[in-house]
């Protein structure tokens, strides 16, 4: 496995993965729940099930936390972006530390209902609120004070079936859990997820699948770069989009193709400068996701690492089958060329608590594709197809910024007719395709933090724009004069 530097470490934590943690009668950790024995997938032969063990009942739960990017000012001074992302990314890192707790808390909180408020929630909400200030102070050190990010400190725990559970209180998520495959292994199945209602037959899906009717004037070209499958291996657990300069940032893996440069302290210079794995060296861009894990028992390299199994990630890594990036146009305008350096988030990793307003990774299987895409579900393909997870970045920009507080504002979604909103022009579209060839009646989950148990709709694209300019002026060009090109 290969994997980028680390200079620094904000928590020193250690968050055990071990099937010991998945708990019955009252316990709050979420466990690995398929099907309980005996029990089919609808559809599905016996032969075709994901494989199961006795079953055991347990209740499920996790932290939830309000966003606190969500509630920064639109427009940030550059000199505070610096402290304002390491602030976000050590409240993160106390929402991975009170997770460990919740998980090493089960007997006292069985003994007493108080013990999640006293001794998880209310040291959390004071963690947070430090940091929010920190924040709100960074900023005005060179502008106007943020107000009320103050209301953004408190958490609860929340069932994984969705509802809230303040405080101590346990709520029932009616799943049958048994731990999963791999129980002894030691850093075996995670204990927190995924869970059976996470899956579906998707020949049961209904068709869902709506493309936007190309107008006068559309571009209708395309423009394909072909940067591998990460067979080089080379993973890291830092996000240096939503938090440069931070050591395990993402707490989960992520698969890199194209800039191997990148990692947590990667600037627009090491990036310029670093080696690609795309054909084209022209496209020094960088593309990153969750790494998907098969969740079979056997001990990925990094069981005992920040982002695997310290961050309860655990299983085998799977290199995908094949993975096309492709730039397509606008349905009803010409595109403008993407700013050097700009950066793209898709998706949501903290969509389980945050709500599915990000969510945009889309499940599907191959054969499967034109007629279904899942976002809140991982799907069970048929014999002979494969698992698809494609992404579809956003296609508008604002003209200005490569960036913007909380990674989102500056660039947007076009409209259901394919129209961007006032202020934005067309930009080429990423559209991300990422195929894995799943072992038959394998349990599998893309990485996440802790808290977000592995959950399908948590999944998400990161890109940053390293295409020099005459590459992104003949991707232009391709795409307005209705051309494919590579």
């Amino acid at each position: 496995m290969r994997r980028s530097r680390k200079r620094s470490t904000l928590a020193n934590r250690a968050i055990a993965a071990s099937a010991a943690l998945v708990l019955g009668g009252g316990g709050l950790l979420a466990a690995n729940v398929y099907a309980s024995a005996g029990e089919g997938w609808s559809g599905w032969s016996r032969e075709q099930q994901p494989q199961t063990k006795a079953a055991t009942s347990v209740n499920l739960s996790t932290i939830d936390c309000p966003e606190v990017a969500n509630g920064l000012p639109e427009s940030i001074p550059d000199q505070a972006r610096g402290e304002v992302d390491l602030e976000l990314a050590r409240i993160d890192n106390r929402i991975t530390d009170a997770y460990q707790r919740l998980a090493q808390s089960q007997q006292q909180m069985r003994q007493d209902p108080a013990f999640a408020d006293n001794v998880i929630l209310t040291p959390l909400k004071d963690e947070r609120l430090a940091g929010i200030k920190r924040i709100a102070t960074a900023i005005e050190r060179f502008g106007q004070r943020p107000d009320g990010m103050e209301s953004l400190a408190s958490c609860t725990l929340r069932t994984a079936a969705g509802g809230q559970d303040q405080g101590g209180g346990q709520g029932q998520d009616g799943g049958q859990g048994q731990g999963g495959q791999g129980q002894g292994q030691g850093q075996g199945q995670a204990g927190n997820g995924p869970v059976a209602s996470d899956f579906v037959d998707i020949r049961t899906v209904a068709p869902n699948v709506r493309v936007p009717r190309q107008q006068r004037g559309a571009s209708r070209g395309s423009f394909t770069t072909d940067c591998g499958r990460n067979e080089n291996r080379k993973f890291n657990s830092d996000n240096v989009i939503v938090a440069p300069g931070v050591s395990n940032g993402a707490h989960h893996m992520h698969d890199y193709v194209g800039n191997q440069a990148n990692d947590a302290f990667a600037d627009n210079r090491t990036l310029a400068r670093g080696r690609t794995t795309c054909r084209n060296q022209g496209d020094r861009s960088t593309y990153y996701w969750p790494v998907l894990r098969v969740q079979n028992g056997q001990n990925e390299e990094d069981a005992n690492e920040d982002g695997g199994g310290k961050d309860q990630n655990v299983g085998q890594i799977q290199t995908p089958s094949q993975v096309t990036l492709d730039f397509v146009g606008s349905p009803v305008s010409r595109v403008t060329a993407m700013p050097r350096f700009l950066r793209i988030i898709t998706g949501d990793a903290k969509a389980f608590t945050n709500g599915d307003a990000n969510a945009n990774a889309s499940w599907s299987c191959t054969g499967f594709e034109n007629r279904v895409q899942l976002k809140d579900k991982y799907p069970l393909c048929p014999q002979g197809s494969k698992v698809v997870r494609t992404f579809k970045f956003q296609s508008c920009w604002d003209g200005r910024n490569v960036d913007s507080a909380n990674h989102r504002t500056h660039v947007a979604f076009a409209d259901g007719s394919g129209r961007c909103p006032r202020g934005f022009r067309a930009i080429p579209q990423l559209v991300q395709r990422v195929v894995y060839d799943v072992p038959p009646q394998a349990n599998f989950a893309v990485d996440s933090f802790p808290e977000q148990l592995h959950k399908p709709i948590t999944d998400h694209g990161d890109f940053i724009n390293v295409f020099d300019s005459r590459l992104m002026a003949r991707m232009v060009d391709c795409i307005n004069s209705g051309r494919r090109c590579a």
